[in-house]
């Protein structure tokens, strides 16, 4: 497993340090832990939905506005204590909600898509599941988990975890790189922040 199951917990000595800085940021902190808590018994259907809806909530902003960077990825404590991000913010943050839930990180992965309508690079969430080859898309701009295939608005393009960096074809994964860039930075400041 990519990092112990209480990732990413807030100590009592974070949550005073946020609080001095903003206190709705402890707050919402705080509601994440018992979100998160509330989904533990839950099945595992139920907590991808409920798991997409609550971060869903969360407020969209571009990363040149936020951190004055074109492709900056958020760790999911600094999306907890900003309180919005674009896309691969809210696929970072599900991503290591859901590790902390149990699911297998293997099964999950951070999901480089085209979308097909507008022309335009997007980030979502694959999840496969033990039945079916075709993974499950929880996507910031829609509440509903659909499968890939029913997806017609996206062309997957990589799909990226701790085990590498894959193409889809014919409803199979094939390993094509080892490391994705931007995960290996993003594990880095991960590894700080524990």
């Amino acid at each position: 497993m990519l990092y112990a199951n209480n990732y990413p917990d807030f100590n009592e000595y974070e949550l005073q340090r946020v609080e001095q800085i903003n206190r709705i940021a402890k707050n919402r902190i705080i509601h994440y832990q018992k979100t998160i808590n509330s989904c533990k018994q839950l099945p595992k259907e139920k907590q991808l939905k409920k798991i997409n809806f609550y971060i869903n909530g969360f407020l969209p902003q571009y990363d040149a506005v936020i951190t004055h960077e074109e492709n900056y990825w958020s760790t999911p404590k600094e999306f907890l204590k900003i309180g919005y991000g674009d896309c691969e913010d809210y696929v970072i943050m599900k991503y290591y909600s859901l590790i902390k839930l149990g699911f297998n990180e293997n099964k999950l992965y951070l999901t480089i898509v085209k979308e097909k309508f507008h022309n335009s690079y997007h980030m979502v969430l694959s999840y496969f599941t033990e039945k079916n080859p075709d993974p499950l898309v929880l996507d910031n701009l829609s509440f509903k988990i659909l499968t890939l295939s029913q997806r017609n608005d996206l062309e997957p393009i990589f799909f990226i975890n701790s085990s590498g960096v894959y193409r889809y074809h014919d409803r199979q994964l094939k390993k094509v790189a080892k490391k994705y860039k931007e995960f290996e930075e993003l594990k880095a400041k991960i590894a700080k922040d524990l």
